[in-house]
């Protein structure tokens, strides 16, 4: 229909508005054809994009990415070049120059119920009046959801995983990372370590929809409280992820709100909470992530008053690092160990946070690179699948509509939607906004748009790491298949026995209080970026054994695995 679409309307409208080519990955700037060139009618005929784009250029397709446009009045992307698999997939496209066409163009969609494709002419018409008709460079103008036009599914399949894909680490800095990973030195009360919430036995999670961090005991699922004054004063606001092939080049955004991204906007390689304050020399995304939970006061800081280290990130986000390296550089074994590992590290007292994260991100970026699954067997070596799990793949990437969100090498778009998961727990609040709720992607932006809205995640090894949602709401997969394919029937169907949340009894009231808030909670239901999807059992059966075909061999039996002991001598969950 798309085609059909194109070739009898599209064509005759906009003859010569199809002009721009698109990049062959999306982080560069978008060559386009002049202005002069465009309505001269030398642009190339039809619309032009690069061939196997989606599969081998791994161009952006997501609702925020931007393209810059000079001049032309509209740019869609072709999806037979794309394999595009379903309706709603995402396209690119801009709009600049504002004519009676497009104006038109858009009132006759409107009429013709095609809503979405209607709404994005009228941003672009009017992001375009802001910036005048073609005088001078023009901005970047948002990408849009054509969600509206029926496509025919063409062959589902993703791109393979191979070695090359991955940042190469140093493996004397990845040993070193190991421990570290383990040691409890690097939290404030010296009472956990990255590993207790991101623990080998439990798939590099916790087992928990809501983590016990700092002031808790014991590890997973059995992990307790505390108690006295050492007990915790807060739930951790949300699912501890996996760590699964973050070492991927791809990877372009972490957290679950994606308050990390690659960028220069502060001179030090990252758009991050700690802006301008985060050290240079962070060889990677990895490296940068690694250095929050340090800082976070629930994860592993401690409360306040309790340690020097809560005492300087209260003041400064970035003044709690010096004090966390010192610690690690004074202890002779790990001074020799950054020494050894690292060129320009000559004696341990040049050892800083940096190194600390270098070491962190070698470790975490090449002991959870996993790509061994019966799913990459079938991707490289054309290896079936049991019947179960190719069924379950044939929806997956089809009528299911799963493909939408979770596609490309990491069957994820790393972009954020809204799936009207079940509101619970302590909320992230932020300044000035006290209400027990977490408001997603809108915390790291401030843009009412991206209010509840997460990052897709990532789904090799996706049965190890249950609960599963940002926040945890489902212990079960075949639940959270089920609540992806009718968020707003499994939202009112959701009891708190479908998490795993471990008992507390002076949190209990805090556990449940934003779903007294109507006013709320008819705002996150509301917020909804998915059409349901009607699935039997059986084929949510089907869905979850092509999941599992996602659990790599090795999975369970990872090259560096936990160690028995650390350099500081404190115990190792």
């Amino acid at each position: 229909m798309f085609d059909l679409f194109r070739r009898h309307l599209l064509d005759h409208l906009f003859d010569r508005d199809r002009g721009i080519r698109v990049s062959a990955y999306g982080a560069e700037l978008v060559p386009e054809e002049r202005a002069d060139e465009v309505w001269g009618g030398q642009a190339q005929p039809g619309l032009v994009v690069p061939a196997n784009a989606r599969l081998r250029a791994r161009v952006a397709f997501h609702r925020r990415a931007q393209v810059p446009v000079e001049g032309t009045n509209v740019v869609l992307l072709n999806p037979q070049p794309q394999r595009v698999h379903d309706a709603d997939q995402f396209f690119r496209f801009s709009i600049a120059r504002p004519r009676g066409g497009p104006k038109r163009f858009a009132g006759f969609l409107k009429a013709a119920l095609f809503h979405q494709v209607a709404r994005i002419f009228d941003i672009g018409q009017r992001r375009c009046s802001q910036q005048g008709a073609g005088k001078g460079p023009s901005r970047p103008i948002h990408l849009g959801l054509l969600a509206s036009l029926s496509l025919t599914a063409l062959p589902a399949v993703a791109q393979p995983i191979t070695a090359e894909d991955f940042i190469a680490f140093d493996a004397d800095q990845a040993r070193l990372g190991q421990l570290l990973f383990y040691d409890k030195i690097l939290s404030g009360n010296r009472n956990i370590s990255c590993g207790t919430c991101h623990h080998h036995d439990l798939g590099g999670s916790d087992g928990l929809s809501l983590g016990i961090g700092e002031g808790g005991t014991g590890l997973g699922p059995r992990r307790t409280p505390g108690d006295g004054p050492d007990r915790i004063a807060k739930r951790i606001p949300r699912n501890a992820p996996a760590l699964w092939n973050l070492g991927h080049k791809d990877v372009r955004v972490l957290f679950h709100d994606g308050r990390l991204e690659i960028s220069d906007i502060y001179g030090n390689g990252f758009d991050s909470p700690a802006e301008e304050w985060l050290p240079p020399g962070l060889q990677s995304m990895l490296a940068a992530q690694a250095l929050f939970p340090m800082t976070a006061q629930f994860e592993m800081a401690g409360n306040t008053g309790e340690n020097e280290v809560i005492g300087a990130v209260t003041d400064r986000i970035d003044l709690g690092w010096p004090i966390l390296a010192k610690r690690v550089r004074t202890i002779p074994e790990y001074g020799q160990m950054f020494v050894d590992a690292f060129d320009h590290i000559d004696r341990s007292e040049d050892v800083t946070i940096v190194e600390i994260g270098n070491a962190l991100a070698a470790f975490i970026g090449t002991e959870w690179a996993n790509y061994d699954s019966p799913y990459d067997a079938f991707l490289t070596d054309g290896t079936p699948l049991p019947d179960t799990a190719e069924r379950g793949r044939q929806l997956f990437f089809g009528e299911a509509r799963c493909a939408q969100c979770h596609n490309g090498p990491l069957l994820s778009d790393q972009d954020f939607h809204a799936m009207a998961l079940p509101a619970f727990g302590p909320g992230r609040t932020r300044q000035w906004d006290p209400i027990p709720r977490d408001v997603g992607r809108m915390g790291a932006t401030d843009d009412l748009e991206d209010a509840y809205r997460f990052r897709t995640p990532p789904l090799r090894n996706v049965a190890l790491t249950g609960p599963y949602g940002h926040n945890g709401a489902y212990t079960q997969l075949r639940d959270m298949v089920r609540h992806m394919a009718d968020p707003v029937t499994m939202r009112t169907e959701w009891t708190p026995a479908l998490a795993a949340l471990p008992q507390v009894p002076w949190l209990q009231t805090i556990d449940f209080v934003i779903q007294s808030d109507q006013l709320e909670m008819a705002r996150h239901a509301a917020t909804l970026d998915v059409k349901p999807v009607s699935l039997s059992d059986a084929q949510v059966d089907d869905i979850v054994a092509f999941l599992e075909s996602l659990t790599g061999v090795s999975a369970l039996d990872l090259p560096l695995g936990r160690p028995a002991t650390v350099p500081s001598g404190l115990p190792v969950d």
